[in-house]
Order: structure tokens, then C-alpha cells, then sequence
């Protein structure tokens, strides 16, 4: 996901068709994601030719087209996002529910592709004991991908080293070498999409682990198991519950800066306040109501809202709460989606300012 949003995040051009699908992890359920997908291409295709000559839409449907035609639906998680325009097509899977739409613009819409790479949900377990290692990217409580390739990391280290394994010194160096091994492996594995590491090991390990780990600061907890026989599943279980607790009081912590930046008066709520703040380069964090969308048209720097009716017309962007996501965070703003009722007095969204 992280891949295909650095892909497509600077593309501006006519044409730029994002297909965003609900799909599921399992039958009888997931038997449905492939005619559902199959409407969402049929809708995309009347919108194009509604709005484009033929000549232009035929190599934007025919990308689309052998995208779908390659999707294996067995695979799916919560979530599918399909991006084409004339030139290029591609295709992701995300670990959260989405709002099955078609949007079509000048831009791709990222706003969930971002939502699942800046969700404090969205973290990896690292199960280690002294013999073996495995890497599993987790989501809320669910199981995204059990790595393969480098994982399992088997250790060679105790069985090759005889001598260096007799005493207790030479343990403990053991243990280190190959827990320096894996955590290597680890940041290279996961560098183009760094999240938060659980680990899963024994309580005796973690003292080690911490003491050679390069990235300290992306460890946040660890559970006590020795993984050997447990599956991803039971361990990315016991991992949330820790998680889920610093989600909790993370999540708060945010609201709590909401607050402090209204009560100074550094804040702003109205569409267009927000938008020329953003556009200014003051915007700071963005707070959004989770599925709130909102289309609009854009005339210079005058937003005006328009009804979910009016969608679909060519000069109406899709969902201007996407344009605002994709230029706060060029501009080195952040982003937070609020899942509870705390921007009910804020139409859904909220903007606090640097200054």
C-alpha cells in the first residue's frame, strides 16, 4: 500500500480512476467481490465515456480490464484499491473496511491507502526465541501477511560454534549475534513501510533483544510467548491486546490536542478556512471523521459543497476531504482519524494551525 501511494501520489492529469471495493477474507463472502468489483468497473465506464471522447477512455478501461481479469480474490483482506488512468494500472489489498466507490478525477484518491498506513492499529509482531525467528504484519487483531523468503530465520550460530556455546559468556554472545542478525533482517524487510514491532518471546529475551536493536524507538511492547507452535493468528491475537491499549490512550492524547489548539485558538473547522490554511503551508494535524466524504468544486482557492447527488459531474471533486489529506501531509502536516463522536461540532473535520 505504502508502494503504490508513493507511486501515484504525484500524478495529476484527466482521466485518474481510483476503484475502491469492500471485499472479504473468507467464503461464502468473498465469492461476491469479484461480480461486485465487476459493477464498480461498469459504473467507472459510463462515468468515463460520459465525460471523455472514446479514443480516450478505451486504454484507461482496457488497463482496468486486465488488472481485474489477474485479482485472485482468495487473497483479499477488508479492502481493494485499483488505480488506473491511460498510461499505468495497479492494484493493492488494505486491512481496513472501506466504503465500496469510483472515483474520477485529476488525481488518484489515496485517502484510504493513507488511513491504513497511518493507522496506530497497523503494526508488526516479530516472534523470536533463540533458535528461530518470524515476521507478521498485523492489523487491529487480524493477520495481514506472515512473511516468507527470510523468514523463518533459523539460528545456525549454537550448533556450528560448539566451543563459544559451553559457557555462559559464549551464550549470551551467541544470543546476541543472532538476535543482531534478525533485527537487521527486520529493518531491511520492512524499511519502504516502517510501522510499530510487538515482540513475542519470552520475558528472558527482552532485555537481549532491546540491546541490540538499531530502531529501539519502533518496539512498543512485547508479550510473553514462546512462538515455536503457535500460529499467526493466536500470536497477532495476544499482541493487540497490548496494542489496543496504547491505541487507546494514544487516540485520546490526540483529542487532548484538539482541544488545547481550540481553547488557543489554533484551530480552524469552515471548508475554506481549512483549505487556505492547508494551501498556505499552516496547517499542523488534520483531524477527519472516519467515512465522512464530502464532493465540491473548486474555483481558485473558493471551495463549495455541493450534494452526494452532484457526485458524479465532471467538475466536481469526488471528495475534497482526499485533496486536503494528500496537501496537509505535502506540507508536513499530519493527519488523524477519528472514530468516535468528538468532531460532531466540527462538521467531521478540523484543522489545528502551526501558529
Amino acid at each position: 500500500m505504502n508502494e503504490l501511494f508513493k507511486k501515484v501520489k504525484d500524478i495529476y492529469e484527466d482521466g485518474c480512476v481510483t476503484i475502491i471495493l469492500k471485499t472479504h477474507r473468507t467464503k461464502p463472502d468473498s465469492n461476491k467481490d469479484a461480480i461486485n468489483l465487476k459493477n464498480l468497473i461498469d459504473d467507472a465506464e459510463k462515468r468515463l465515456y460520459a465525460d471523455f471522447e472514446k479514443r480516450f477512455v478505451w486504454p484507461i478501461m482496457e488497463n482496468i480490464n486486465k488488472l481485474a481479469e489477474a485479482i485472485d480474490h482468495s487473497q483479499n483482506l477488508e479492502g481493494l484499491v485499483l488505480v488506473a488512468n491511460q498510461s499505468m494500472a495497479d492494484v493493492t489489498r488494505i486491512p481496513i473496511e472501506v466504503t465500496s466507490r469510483v472515483v474520477i478525477d485529476k488525481t488518484f484518491a489515496t485517502r484510504d491507502l493513507i488511513r491504513s498506513m497511518h493507522s496506530d492499529s497497523s503494526y508488526y509482531v516479530l516472534a523470536i526465541n533463540r533458535t528461530q525467528a518470524r515476521l507478521i504484519e498485523a492489523y487491529n487483531d487480524r493477520v495481514v501477511k506472515e512473511f516468507k523468503g527470510e523468514f523463518p530465520y533459523e539460528d545456525h550460530l549454537h550448533t556450528t560454534n560448539k566451543a563459544k556455546s559451553s559457557t555462559n559468556k559464549g551464550q549470551d554472545n551467541l544470543i546476541e549475534e543472532f538476535f543482531n542478525r534478525v533485527d537487521k533482517i527486520v529493518i531491511e524487510t520492512t524499511k519502504d513501510n516502517p510501522k510499530p514491532i510487538v515482540l513475542a518471546t519470552e520475558d528472558r529475551n527482552f532485555d537481549y533483544y532491546l540491546k541490540i536493536a538499531d530502531q529501539k524507538d519502533r518496539i512498543i511492547g512485547s508479550i510473553n510467548r514462546d512462538q515455536k507452535d503457535e500460529s499467526a493468528h493466536d500470536l497477532v491475537q495476544h499482541a493487540w491486546e497490548e496494542v489496543f491499549k496504547l491505541v487507546k490512550q494514544k487516540n485520546a492524547n490526540r483529542i487532548t490536542e484538539l482541544s488545547e489548539a481550540v481553547g488557543k485558538n489554533q484551530f480552524v473547522s469552515d471548508f475554506n478556512e481549512i483549505w487556505n490554511a492547508i494551501k498556505e503551508g499552516k496547517g499542523k494535524t488534520l483531524f477527519v471523521k472516519r467515512g465522512f466524504y464530502q464532493p465540491a468544486l473548486i474555483d481558485g482557492n473558493v471551495i463549495t459543497l455541493v450534494g452526494d447527488d452532484r457526485r458524479m459531474e465532471k467538475n466536481v471533486v469526488d471528495d475534497i476531504v482526499d485533496e486536503m489529506i494528500e496537501h496537509n501531509l505535502a506540507f508536513g502536516g499530519d493527519i488523524v482519524f477519528v472514530e468516535g463522536e468528538e468532531l460532531e461540532g466540527f462538521q467531521q473535520l478540523a484543522l489545528t494551525t502551526r501558529y
